[in-house]
């Protein structure tokens, strides 16, 4: 089936949902609907990220592949005096999303369809954070750290969620490879938690 939650236009018919969560101590209110990654309720490995994630108060933050927005829209809670970005390629993932913030009343945000970083490229953040698509590929999934690195600020930091069994070794490896190291935050039922930051020594 060529329809995934990485598609630009997702063709399978409605069938819309409403989720009630709690995360980091907040009630949220999100409609999915088919489509969309996770659409049946927000999945374990985003959970574990929202948990482990550590933002500064006033930072800029990028949600890469934002799906419905839980990763990002959490994210923005926890930066009142910052701003978050949350991209998609998934033109009903995007419109979810906006919604979402409107019934959640956060307004810390902007939302953009877009392939990867093309609708942010000339943007720059102290925070990415990303759950990727692993099933659209290893090399989208790698894609993702590089164009990550270029759009961190200096001592910025990128947040990666990804199975064990979906490619967190080499994922590891690669963003080894770019920032010079990579810190294994929290694992937790197979999903590893990476943490990379880009210090000015690995610039040089």
């Amino acid at each position: 089936m060529a329809d995934h939650y990485y598609s630009k236009r997702p063709e399978t018919a409605n069938e819309r949902r409403s989720l009630e969560t709690v995360l980091r101590g907040r009630s949220y209110r999100f409609a999915s609907d088919s489509g969309v990654f996770s659409k049946q309720g927000i999945d374990y490995g985003s959970r574990v990220l929202i948990e482990a994630m550590q933002l500064p108060t006033n930072a800029s933050v990028l949600d890469v592949g934002c799906g419905y927005g839980p990763i990002g829209l959490t994210a923005a809670t926890l930066v009142p005096d910052g701003h978050v970005t949350m991209v998609d390629i998934n033109e009903r993932a995007v419109q979810l999303a906006i919604e979402n913030a409107e019934r959640n009343r956060i307004k810390n945000v902007t939302i953009k369809q877009s392939d990867l970083f093309a609708e942010v490229q000339h943007e720059r953040f102290d925070v990415i954070l990303t759950n990727p698509p692993i099933r659209a590929g290893k090399e989208t999934v790698h894609t993702i750290f590089e164009l990550a690195y270029e759009h961190l600020n200096e001592g910025g930091a990128l947040w990666v969620v990804i199975q064990k069994k979906q490619g967190a070794p080499s994922a590891s490896a690669k963003i080894e490879s770019l920032f010079g190291y990579v810190e294994e935050v929290t694992k937790d039922k197979g999903y590893r938690i990476l943490k990379a930051e880009k210090t000015f020594r690995k610039m040089q």
